[in-house]
C-alpha cells in the first residue's frame, strides 16, 4: 500500500502542475481554458524536438542538459500561451462565457491537429533515458527518475507560491482576481498581468509535458486531451481558482487513481477520475478549499 500511495503522489504531481494553469487563469479572468491540456502536449513535443536537434539519441543524458531543455520548453510554451490569449481570448473578454468556452475548444483542436501536421500522427519515442539510482525506504521503491521529477515539480510549485504571495506582480494578479475594473482604475495594466498569467500557467503545463515525456518515453498529439480533463478535475477538487487547493487536488486525484486501480484494475482509472469530478460538481462544486462566489448586482 505504501508503494501504491507513493505512485499516486508521483502521478498527482503532474496533475497538479497542469492544474495550476487552470487555476491561475480561472482565478484571474474566470476562463476555463480547455486548450490548456494541449499546451502540456506541446511542451512534450518541444522537448522532443529540442533534444533531437541537439543530437541526443535514446540513452542517458546529463542533468544540466535536461534542465536547459526544460527551461527552453517552458519559455516556448509560455509564449504560445500568451499568443493564444492575445489572439483568441482577449478579443472576446467582454463576451459571454459560452463564447469563450467554444473558443477554448476550438483552440484545443487547433493545437492538437497543428502538432499532428508538423510531427505526424504516429507516437514518438522520447530520446532520453534516466540513469539514476533507486532508493528503498520502508519497503517502498523510490526510483531516481521519480525523485528527480518530483523535485522539479516541487521547485516549480514553490516558485509559483513565492511569485503570487511575495511579489508586486503577484499582488496585481490577486487584485485583478478580486475586481479587474477597480484594479485598472488603480493603475494596474490588466492586459499585461493577464498575459503574464497565461505565460506562467502555460509554462508550467509545458514543463509537466516535458517531464512526462522524459519519464514515460512515448508521446503523441492527443496526449493532452485526457490530462487536460484530469487537471480540470484536480482544480475542481481543490477549488478552482485556489492555487494551493489546486495543488492539493492534483495530489489527491493521483492518490484516488492509484489506490482505485490497485483494487479494481487499470481499466477503471478514467472511470474513477470522472466519477470524482461528477461527485464534486454535484455535492460541492466549489471544491474542498474553494469559497462560494457571489455575483455582484
Amino acid at each position: 500500500m505504501l508503494q501504491v500511495l507513493w505512485n499516486g503522489i508521483f502521478v498527482g504531481s503532474f496533475y497538479a502542475l497542469v492544474a495550476l494553469g487552470y487555476g491561475m487563469v480561472y482565478g484571474v479572468i474566470r476562463l476555463l481554458n480547455f486548450a490548456h491540456g494541449d499546451l502540456y502536449m506541446v511542451g512534450a513535443f518541444v522537448g522532443f524536438i529540442s533534444l533531437s536537434a541537439l543530437g541526443v539519441r535514446t540513452g542517458g543524458v546529463g542533468i544540466p542538459l535536461l534542465i536547459l531543455t526544460l527551461v527552453a520548453t517552458m519559455l516556448v510554451t509560455g509564449l504560445l500561451g500568451v499568443a493564444l490569449e492575445r489572439l483568441a481570448y482577449r478579443p472576446l473578454r467582454g463576451s459571454s462565457r459560452l463564447s469563450l468556452l467554444i473558443t477554448a475548444v476550438g483552440a484545443s483542436f487547433a493545437l492538437e491537429y497543428g502538432v499532428r501536421i508538423v510531427a505526424g500522427a504516429d507516437p514518438q519515442v522520447y530520446p532520453v533515458r534516466f540513469d539514476l539510482a533507486a532508493l528503498e525506504v520502508l519497503g517502498v521503491r523510490l526510483s531516481g527518475q521519480q525523485l528527480a521529477l518530483i523535485g522539479f515539480a516541487l521547485a516549480l510549485m514553490v516558485a509559483l507560491h513565492l511569485l503570487v504571495s511575495r511579489t508586486r506582480r503577484g499582488r496585481a494578479m490577486r487584485a485583478i482576481a478580486l475586481d479587474p475594473r477597480a484594479s485598472a482604475l488603480m493603475g494596474i495594466d490588466v492586459n499585461a498581468v493577464v498575459s503574464q498569467t497565461f505565460f506562467i500557467g502555460s509554462a508550467l503545463a509545458g514543463a509537466a509535458g516535458f517531464m512526462a515525456g522524459a519519464y514515460y518515453g512515448k508521446i503523441d498529439f492527443l496526449m493532452g486531451f485526457v490530462i487536460g480533463l484530469k487537471a480540470f478535475t484536480a482544480a475542481v477538487i481543490g477549488g478552482i481558482g485556489n492555487i494551493y487547493g489546486t495543488m492539493a487536488g492534483g495530489i489527491l486525484l493521483g492518490l484516488v487513481e492509484s489506490v482505485g486501480t490497485s483494487v479494481l484494475g487499470g481499466q477503471w482509472r478514467d472511470v474513477l477520475t470522472f466519477g470524482v469530478l461528477i461527485l464534486f460538481l454535484s455535492i460541492r462544486p466549489t471544491g474542498l478549499w474553494g469559497a462560494p462566489v457571489a455575483e455582484r448586482a
